[in-house]
């Protein structure tokens, strides 16, 4: 097959591309930056997805077997284009979200409601937060007329570059682990329910399901139906850091994700998803996809791609002066200036750390 793939760097795209190599197909791959690719069923095309005119040029008199696409749009920019996308593959798979789905008592479906559907907090439906959007795009497809798509609903998608507890990524905790400082987390949160998903386990799945005639117009999750709860995870990560380094990080846990939420930025995703209890069914992406590879449990994947990370010394993205002055003063700890790569960052840091200015805007 012929495949387009748009934004195939991150978790689940940086594991399909070798999975759709190794089956013979014909890869392509948008990326921002040049890339070579060395194996010759690998190609990248340098450019901005999130740019029409860049998409228009590719997709002129060219027709793709499967588009996958990867790519975060805000509403207006998706309904631009998925005119486009639809009319140049027999298959356009669009990467929705399980955020989409509204608190549940039990398992969740693919018939579970959706929060854009019964939230009745108006102040957050007037937003364009994450998971409206990705349900406001699935209406527009849902709406098209057409059939040739296949709406996918991923939920916590980790690998060895993403490593997430709560809302914080590894930048937030596993830096500070990592550098003799407390991991914070928060009570509420730490006591639900969730789940988390191998990258691979997840893009295998994606890959299962291409140019099935049986997966067109449909609506799929794929999670693994394992769950645990969050403290769970953060004690897995304790115990592997200790094993790894020789000694055991602090954990300072907050009551709640109250003023977590004022400095990151993050509050609907805190109250709409993390202090919801997380469970799903897995069985429709299993009679879909016909995939008889079992999903990695989560101590096993979370053990190896933690344990990778600290064993290659893998660098950490971009260190937040704020988030690490705001989790300094709940831990009452301090991040040495020589950490921070710029003078920017270092009187940034100042100010939120010593200065009343969190305390101040935030209420801590």
């Amino acid at each position: 097959m012929k495949i387009l793939i748009l934004g195939g760097t991150g978790a689940m795209g940086s594991s399909l591309v070798p999975i759709l190599a190794e089956r013979k197909n014909k890869v392509y791959i948008t990326s921002r930056r040049k890339r070579i690719s060395k194996n010759s069923n690998i190609e990248y095309i340098q450019g901005n997805a999130h740019d029409k005119n860049f998409l228009s040029d590719i997709l002129k008199n060219k027709f793709y077997d499967v588009i996958v696409d990867f790519m975060v749009y805000n509403t207006a920019e998706f309904k631009s284009r998925i005119d486009l996308f639809l009319e140049h593959t027999a298959q356009y798979i669009y990467t929705s979200s399980s955020r989409v789905y509204a608190n549940e008592n039990g398992r969740i479906t693919e018939k579970s409601k959706r929060l854009l559907d019964v939230c009745t907090d108006e102040e957050y439906l007037k937003t364009d937060e994450y998971a409206l959007t990705k349900a406001r795009q699935e209406n527009i497809l849902l709406s098209s007329g057409k059939k040739n798509w296949t709406i996918i609903r991923p939920y916590i998608t980790y690998n060895v570059e993403r490593l997430q507890l709560g809302v914080y990524e590894k930048e937030n905790w596993l830096y500070r682990a990592l550098h003799g400082r407390s991991i914070v987390f928060n009570k509420d949160v730490a006591d639900k329910f969730t789940t988390m998903t191998y990258g691979y386990d997840v893009a295998l799945r994606i890959a299962d399901i291409m140019g099935k005639e049986k997966a067109l117009g449909e609506v799929i999750h794929i999670t693994t139906a394992e769950t645990i709860k969050w403290m769970d995870i953060l004690n897995l990560y304790v115990s592997i850091i200790e094993k790894k380094i020789g000694k055991k990080p602090r954990i300072c846990l907050l009551n709640n994700s109250v003023n977590t939420s004022k400095v990151f930025g993050n509050e609907y995703q805190i109250k709409y998803d993390r202090l919801y209890n997380r469970s799903f069914d897995s069985s429709k992406i299993d009679m879909i996809s016909e995939c008889t590879e079992k999903y990695v449990t989560l101590e096993e994947g979370l053990t190896k791609c933690l344990e990778q990370f600290i064993d290659e010394k893998r660098k950490f993205l971009g260190i937040s002066c704020k988030l690490q002055a705001y989790m300094d003063i709940v831990a009452r700890e301090r991040t040495p200036l020589s950490e921070f790569t710029t003078f920017k960052q270092k009187i940034k840091y100042i100010i939120c750390r010593y200065t009343p200015f969190l305390s101040w805007k935030y209420k801590l």
